[in-house]
């Protein structure tokens, strides 16, 4: 029986060097098979890329015609432009979707940005705050009668960005394998992070968030669904809403249901959560931990970012992998059966490390790179990866 690939094995992707979501969004394809060229710009001493796993990269001058003409010639034999910019910055360059895919209809080409290519806002500078914001998610997040608080840059940069912009690219590549024909990709990062919040508007009728701001059941208002400080200073996370889980929960806890108010009396909730916190307070995270591994209460401890790989279920899963490097990171998800993510455990590329070779792989010969190199339109790092 043979091997599967990977699931994205064959496919071509130019990343232009940009920030945070396009390099996610990257990485992604390149986890799952993808070959990722990120082009990045010459003159610079340190890639600002920390999502590089797997990437090769090209350093090109984009001021110069050449350099422009070296990236056109790149992007016309690839499967995928992925394009972090804002809206009108490639069509200036001459490498926008239209004037690529006039030199090949089966070109996808993915547009990720705040604010979409179309709209008031389209050209408006922003950060995953503001897109959050827009998306009307920002209302919703946050303590009781506390402003409105930001989740790290997550909703917008990562789930509605880049990892939506990665699926709108699958989704294309699947289409062509029918048609025969690229499309282009409008990836707004606003959208994003609001179809990733679908769940909050469809559960509206069902009165979910009735109430204000951090006193709904699941946004910290219930005290069966918030985290609590441990003895030693670390914290437990509970989530059992369902009668029989809050059950469970209860007799770990040590309580009595009969000496506490009904688990659905909102009135109530502040008292339960004070009557929570004081016993979460009395022992370790390790000691609650082992009450309530094995029931169904729903309690974990909040694990921080060195100790989730020690963890004897991420442990057993191998859900974290150490580079070469010895820098830890998560293993790409899903796991698929047949043909699983295999990521790269080497170093990130250093700028331009990859230009000679990549250049030579899409048709350029011997004597042209030099020329490009002499002339300072490219730039190759190889002895530097040698070092």
């Amino acid at each position: 029986m043979l091997a599967c690939v990977m699931a994205l094995a064959g496919v071509r992707v130019i990343e232009l060097a940009g920030l945070a979501p396009a390099p996610f969004c990257g990485m992604i394809l390149a986890d799952f098979g993808a070959k990722v060229i990120r082009v990045d710009r010459t003159k610079v001493a340190m890639a600002v890329d920390t999502l590089a796993r797997g990437k090769q990269s090209v350093a090109v001058n984009l001021k110069s015609p050449e350099g422009v003409a070296v990236i056109k010639r790149l992007c016309v034999q690839s499967d995928v432009v992925l394009e972090p910019f804002r809206k009108g910055v490639m069509e200036k360059l001459g490498l926008g979707p239209e004037e690529l895919q006039k030199e090949n209809p089966q070109l996808i080409y993915a547009r990720l940005t705040g604010y979409g290519q179309r709209g008031s806002y389209a050209m408006a500078a922003g950060h995953d705050i503001n897109y959050v914001a827009m998306s009307g998610l920002l209302s919703m997040l946050g303590r009781s009668s506390e402003k409105p608080y930001a989740p790290l840059n997550l909703v917008a940069d990562f789930a509605g960005g880049g990892l939506m912009c990665a699926l709108g690219i699958v989704l294309a590549l699947l289409e062509r394998s029918r048609s025969g024909k690229g499309q282009i990709i409008d990836a707004s990062m606003v959208e994003g992070a609001a179809y990733i919040g679908s769940f909050m508007w469809k559960s509206r009728s069902i009165g979910l968030w009735n109430r204000p701001r951090g006193e709904n059941m699941l946004d910290s208002g219930a005290p069966f669904y918030d985290t609590y400080r441990t003895a030693d200073g670390k914290y437990m996370a509970v989530g059992a809403f369902e009668p029989q889980f809050y059950d469970q929960l209860i007799q770990g806890l040590g309580l009595d249901a009969v000496d506490l108010p009904s688990q659905m009396s909102v009135s109530d909730w502040p008292q339960l959560k004070q009557t929570f916190t004081r016993v979460f307070a009395k022992k370790t995270q390790a000691e609650w931990t082992r009450i309530f591994d094995g029931t169904d209460a729903c309690v974990t401890p909040v694990l921080t970012l060195d100790e989730v790989g020690s963890h004897p279920h991420n442990h057993e899963r191998g859900s974290f992998l150490r580079n070469a490097q010895g820098e830890v990171s998560p293993r790409p998800a899903p796991v698929l059966s047949c043909s699983p993510a295999e990521p790269s455990m080497s170093r990130d590329p250093f700028i331009g490390e990859h230009t000679r070779a990549v250049l030579k792989e899409y048709g350029f010969e011997a004597a042209q790179v030099e020329k490009l190199l002499s002339a300072g339109i490219v730039e190759c790092n190889e002895a530097k990866a040698r070092l």
